[in-house]
């Protein structure tokens, strides 16, 4: 180590790294776990979450460490490269360091996004175990939620075909009388299959299903993937089981999955993925994978168990939020931290000359297309245009009284007067900076990224959220709004302020999370607006309510839970060696 990634492909040093990645009784060894602790799983074993937390309940937290970014072009700035690189520049340092990070989904993996195990020396191992399913968790989460839907469509059709009378003596079940016109929850996949954005189910005869209007989502998007992350234990994920709404009856009450009994199979179906997997980086330090990438309408953040774990496990624990900070941040801040009741220390804002040289007026970036020459070339004017967008997270981050890091995740095209002209802005700002160079060089890259993040550790900071609970929805939407996004105020259409209303009449949605729903390519909800726009107004369309998560969803635009697959996925490019049984093309 390090290897050429200027030569070699992910896949391929995924699998030179590979060659001396810890058995699982090493990490038994290593990581100072019982026997019965660590629950054996071929090369990536899964730590028995309860076991462990109980053991350690009375050992101080270790550091605690978020990863975001800056507003991202579509080819992402490399949270996860960068939480790998610093994980392992802590690991050169000497210090006992671990990390948290989410499971990717299928449907990117195959497609043009490619997989989330950093790249080139920042590498989480195993590659191909890693993106193609694991340990099972998304399998799961996909059998427990399709699961509530076979428990509805065979409820709707039994209901349509018995009596009252028939339905109390053959089934033991009450008439729940749902709306077909009102089914909240789809079916899922773990691919990005437009095909099935709108179908049609039950056709045939009485015996085969309820005729009506149906949907598939992607798996990550499942209501059941937030749970994962933000439940503090397994009591907690069966209590909330019961509670999700899975459709209304034709009087507008909610039918819940305790309404149809199935909450305890679909827990049962759940009950391995409560515990963390145990991967590492290309280094070999420890990385915790737990819960699922989707940070729309789902929290975006690996899981609270795996940072429970690690904070006790390790002296600094890493853990990732999904897209820039004015959604994955805000979204720890403001509803991870809230439930977990976890503070951090510091917070790493990744950024990229790319990124930035885009929000200072730079040519559009489109995934799977070369990029244009300005993005190679130096133009210190274009990068200084562009700091607006880097500064306003900075505030962003201090907002909520935690210590910034920039980090400027380098590129080779990077020039010192391009990196100078950041370095300078950032420090004014009030954020520590440092430059890292871990795609190529690993760990010995992020020495300085490393050392940065341990002073900032070191000094105290003054956590706070931004709105307190007893805040009600609309006064909530609109400070974040205003302090997060930047935007004037806030336009509620007429459904959603009626609902908005409902809502805030009703205590119990005090303890809801506000889940905002917006794109992640801009501050505003008009993805083709970079930089720091000026001047608008934040539209609210629609609240979408998850019973189980306790999440209100106000939604800034359209937002599709089940991604296409583009004309040029990455699977055409995905083989195995039929001798070896080892996969290649995976990125």
């Amino acid at each position: 180590m390090p290897y050429d990634a200027t030569k070699l492909k992910d896949w391929q040093i995924a699998e030179l790294a590979e060659e001396k990645m810890p058995t699982p009784e090493q990490w038994q060894e290593r990581l100072g776990l019982k026997k019965d602790e660590i629950i054996p799983f071929g090369k990536t074993p899964k730590l028995d979450f309860l076991k462990i937390i109980e053991r350690l309940k009375n050992k101080p937290d270790g550091k605690y460490i978020e990863v975001t970014a800056v507003t991202p072009t579509p080819l992402g700035e490399g949270k996860s490269t960068t939480s790998l690189g610093l994980i392992e520049g802590l690991g050169k340092l000497g210090k006992n360091v671990g990390g948290v990070l989410r499971q990717p989904s299928g449907g990117p993996t195959m497609n043009v996004k490619g997989t989330a195990a950093g790249g080139g020396n920042a590498l989480l191992i195993p590659m191909t175990e890693f993106s193609m399913g694991l340990t099972g968790d998304i399998n799961d989460i996909m059998n427990a939620h399709n699961l509530a839907m076979v428990a509805l469509t065979a409820r709707m059709q039994h209901e349509r075909n018995y009596t009252d009378k028939q339905l109390e003596r053959l089934t033991k079940m009450r008439r729940l009388d749902v709306d077909p016109t009102r089914i909240e929850m789809g079916w899922i996949m773990d691919f990005c299959a437009q095909s099935l954005r709108n179908i049609v189910i039950g056709l045939g005869g009485k015996q085969d299903g309820f005729l009506m209007q149906s949907r598939f989502a992607i798996a990550v998007s499942s209501e059941l993937m937030a749970m994962l992350a933000i439940v503090r234990d397994l009591a907690d994920l069966r209590e909330r089981m019961d509670k999700i709404t899975v459709a209304y009856d034709r009087t507008g009450k909610p039918v819940t999955t305790g309404d149809l009994e199935v909450g305890g199979a679909m827990t049962a179906w759940m009950r391995n993925a409560i515990n963390p997997t145990l991967c590492c980086s290309a280094e070999y330090q420890p990385v915790m994978v737990h819960a699922g990438p989707f940070a729309n309408i789902a929290v975006g953040q690996s899981s609270i168990i795996g940072d429970r774990i690690a904070l006790k496990m390790f002296d600094y624990n890493v853990t990732e939020s999904g897209f820039a900070a004015d959604i994955g941040f805000e979204k720890f801040w403001n509803v991870k931290c809230r439930f977990s009741g976890l503070k951090p220390h510091v917070s790493v804002l990744v950024a990229t000359i790319r990124a930035l040289k885009m929000h200072g007026g730079g040519p559009r970036v489109v995934a799977g297309l070369a990029l244009p020459e300005e993005y190679t070339r130096e133009n210190v004017g274009l990068v200084e245009a562009g700091l607006p967008n880097l500064l306003h997270h900075i505030n962003t981050i201090k907002t909520a009284g935690i210590n910034p890091v920039v980090c400027i995740n380098g590129f080779a095209t990077d020039t010192k007067a391009e990196i100078e002209v950041v370095r300078k802005a950032a420090e004014k700002a009030g954020a520590r900076v440092a430059f890292s160079e871990h795609w190529a060089k690993g760990g010995e890259g992020a020495i300085e990224l490393a050392e940065t993040v341990i002073a900032a550790c070191n000094e105290k900071n003054d956590f706070k959220f931004l709105y307190p609970n007893e805040m009600k929805l609309r006064q909530r939407v609109e400070k974040i709004a205003r302090t997060v996004y930047g935007a004037d105020g806030v336009d509620w259409s007429p459904e959603a302020t009626e609902k908005a209303e409902r809502f805030e009449k009703d205590p119990k949605y005090d303890a809801y999370a506000t889940m905002m729903v917006k794109t992640h390519l801009s501050l505003t909800h008009q993805p083709e607006r970079k930089g720091v726009p000026k001047g608008w107004r934040l539209p609210i369309r629609d609240i979408l309510v998850y019973s189980g998560s306790q999440f209100l969803c106000p939604m800034a635009g359209t937002i599709s839970l089940m991604p296409g697959t583009s004309s040029d996925p990455a699977f055409r490019r995905v083989d195995i060696d039929v001798k070896t049984g080892k996969v290649s093309g995976l990125f």
